[in-house]
């Protein structure tokens, strides 16, 4: 070998080095070969996505402009797969098709489920209606669902298809026809701008209304009702005998938890014992979902995949496990027939078989590419899912579950291992299992729970640990068999059982619920962080690689996203109550009056309810206003009547803002540079939140602007009176 070749052998490898841009350049390509099968999971997310475009919009748009576009992208990434183009091109594509395809669908939905909704009617209305269902009570009493026959006052195209009714007393049963005297009014609006938007969701759930009985319900005859209707209340009456041979076993406390999971019904449950399951972080319990889909019917599963087993004659004829999935699958049937079919609980049963259909065409049954095909599944039937809490929070844990199995490292088999130490070796891997599960599931929720909830349970992850077992093996098993024995006498026994895991469950709930600093109260972010979260967690559980823990600074958007500055003032909807910021409370004018609107604004806003001091101030029966300087900045007129210029005087004269629920047609001079609102204000845009500016002046923004001129928001302004009490 001649110098040369020494001296270009010597020099060749320092020469082809990789440099670290290089390097960094192989690193991102292998990332991105890394998810060849990976990209398809985001169709589904272009599809909510888009759906969630639709429900941001100010205004309604036309459906053709929307159907045309969705057809012209789909179309397009057709062609370009045709073609054979290469992902690079046909991905933007496919997101770009199931993008308008989302905002297409959520419009088609909009105008299937369209349906009349109520006028606020000044006076009480007769309504004659079926009973459907019994709702969960409210603050002011039993609520049921009912679909109206006759209206007084309202023609038939005006006749809402279903209300919300309050009454008086024991609710009355479902199938009953009944007549009552009552307050008419549309789905209530946000309590403050941007805020839990109750009216949405009634629209596509069909309550085109809510009413408030005056007085007695009395039973009336009705001519039959259309087969659909009957069939409905023939379920949910059955599912409400169902409920109360429960509470009847069990007792009111413990078996009104029990035929909460069981039938959705929450009629028995007390707010004392609500408040402990949202402190605790144990309220997702109560709502029929995923959790209870999942151990129902991994529990059917299970069961009868181990009797085939057991079985030899049967278990060398038949497939056990597709045996199993079948049952399975009929077991999350069932279970949503006797749930009533909440909107989560559908969401829930639809993951679920997918998941057993997998089993039934020889596929893995939890797989990321099932959960995409569940997402979208759920999204084309309810486009409006994407805007719920509880889509959000059922998808995000689940995807992050998924992602976890696969991350998870396969467990070694023992090979003649002694069993106490293969007992405590699978205790250790399960308990692990379960903690891992448990913190990955929290996280991925966390941004969801402080942006709609407000409130952040400090030892949830402690609570749900130690009931996790107890509801897997226990509670849900035992409720599920009494519930299915109970209509021929013979659940008894199991739901026994199942009422001492309530007890259990309950008292770990009232035990973390009672710890210090059990419940934080976490202000909203902006509207706009919660998408970035939502897409911080997709990333994590959706990208394989390293690269996925960028995704972690979106996910945390919620958590670290800077505050708005907090409003000084709040006047809910109707100006029939206000409230203030001082420091960190919220001070509420006239306490025990839609209280619960009040609540809601100020756990929004991160602050702590107060009520106002009965000291420095002046209130009687129609009006409240400061007395002291610095008692308040708002003096509030709730009569319905219009106050007279010297009342109005006095008010102008207490405080800065002035809100009156009747209309003003005149002011005296002492309303000069005072912010005076009526119920004109009112009527146009609802609740309303309000900051102090420059110059002593006032930025106000309203619920309606907030919302916009959708379907679910058009409702007539609510009349006025000018007189009377």
């Amino acid at each position: 070998m001649g110098e040369g070749s020494v001296s270009e052998a010597l020099i060749r490898p320092e020469a082809t080095k990789p440099t670290p841009g290089a390097r960094l350049r192989v690193w991102l390509a292998d990332e991105v070969k890394a998810q060849v099968l990976r990209w398809r999971l985001w169709a589904p997310v272009a599809f909510g996505g888009g759906a969630a475009c639709y429900f941001a919009l100010r205004t309604e748009p036309s459906l053709w402009p929307l159907a045309f576009g969705a057809a012209a992208a789909v179309a397009a990434w057709l062609a370009a797969r045709r073609r054979g183009l290469r992902r690079r091109l046909t991905w933007p594509l496919m997101i770009l098709a199931c993008l308008t395809s989302g905002l297409a669908a959520a419009k088609i939905r909009t105008e299937r489920v369209a349906a009349p909704i109520a006028p606020a009617l000044p006076e009480g209305v007769v309504i004659e209606a079926w009973v459907v269902d019994v709702d969960s009570p409210g603050e002011n009493g039993a609520r049921i669902v009912a679909a109206p026959v006759w209206i007084r006052g309202l023609s038939p195209e005006e006749t809402p298809v279903r209300l919300r009714v309050t009454v008086r007393g024991e609710p009355p049963r479902p199938g009953e026809a009944i007549r009552l005297f009552a307050i008419l009014n549309p789905p209530p609006a946000p309590a403050s701008p941007g805020a839990y938007d109750f009216g949405r969701n009634a629209f596509f759930e069909g309550l085109g209304g809510v009413a408030f009985a005056l007085g007695e319900t009395r039973r009336i005859d009705l001519p039959p009702a259309p087969w659909r209707l009957r069939l409905a209340m023939a379920v949910n009456g059955a599912r409400y005998a169902l409920a109360e041979r429960i509470v009847a076993r069990l007792g009111r406390r413990t078996g009104g938890i029990a035929a909460a999971m069981t039938t959705s019904h929450e009629a028995w449950i007390s707010q004392a014992d609500m408040d402990v399951m949202r402190e605790s972080g144990l309220a997702h319990i109560l709502s029929v979902s995923g959790l209870h889909m999942a151990i129902v019917g991994g529990f059917v599963f299970f069961a009868v995949r181990l009797g085939v087993a057991a079985w030899p004659w049967l278990a060398l004829r038949v497939p056990g496990k597709k045996v199993a999935a079948a049952a399975g699958l009929t077991a999350v049937g069932v279970y949503l027939v006797i749930s009533g079919a909440p909107p989560p609980a559908e969401r829930a049963a639809i993951t679920a078989s997918i998941a057993f259909a997998a089993i039934l065409l020889d596929r893995q049954a939890v797989t990321m590419h099932g959960l995409a095909v569940a997402a979208f599944a759920v999204l084309a039937i309810q486009p409006e899912a994407i805007v719920t809490p509880g889509f959000q929070m059922s998808f995000a844990a689940t995807a992050a579950l998924v992602a976890l199995v696969e991350i998870w490292p396969k467990r070694t088999r023992e090979i003649s291992a002694p069993w106490p130490i293969v007992a405590v070796q699978r205790f250790g891997g399960w308990l692990t299992a379960a903690v891992a599960a448990s913190v990955v599931a929290g996280l991925a929720t966390g941004p969801f729970a402080m942006q709609h909830f407000n409130r952040t349970a400090m030892y949830g992850l402690l609570a749900n640990l130690a009931t996790a077992p107890v509801a897997d093996f226990v509670l849900m098993p035992a409720l599920a068999l009494g519930a299915a024995l109970e209509p021929v006498g013979l659940g008894g026994p199991f739901l026994a059982v199942a009422g001492w895991g309530v007890d259990l469950t309950l008292a770990i709930g009232g035990w973390t619920a009672g710890l210090p600093g059990a419940v934080r109260t976490v202000a909203s972010a902006p509207d706009p962080v919660l998408p970035v979260a939502f897409l911080g967690v997709l990333f994590v559980c959706l990208w394989q690689g390293r690269l996925r823990w960028l995704g972690l600074p979106l996910a945390a958007a919620v958590l670290v996203c800077p505050r708005a500055p907090t409003p000084d003032v709040w006047i809910g909807d109707g100006g029939t109550n206000a409230a203030f910021r001082r420091q960190k409370e919220a001070i509420v004018v006239r306490p025990g009056v839609r209280e619960f609107a009040a609540d809601l604004w100020s756990r929004r806003r991160g602050l702590t309810l107060a009520d106002r001091p009965e000291a420095g101030w002046a209130c009687d029966r129609a009006s409240c206003r400061p007395e002291l300087t610095g008692a308040g900045p708002v003096a509030l007129w709730w009569g319905r009547r219009t106050p007279d210029m010297e009342q109005m005087d006095a008010l102008c004269l207490a405080a800065p803002v002035v809100s009156v629920r009747a209309v003003v047609h005149a002011l005296p001079p002492s309303c000069d540079g005072r912010l005076v609102l009526d119920g004109a204000d009112f009527a146009r845009g609802g609740a309303v939140e309000l900051w102090r500016s420059g110059a002593g002046g006032w930025r106000a923004v309203w619920t309606a602007d907030v919302r916009g001129d959708r379907p679910w928001a058009r409702r007539p302004n609510p009349a006025v009176s000018d007189s009377g009490a």
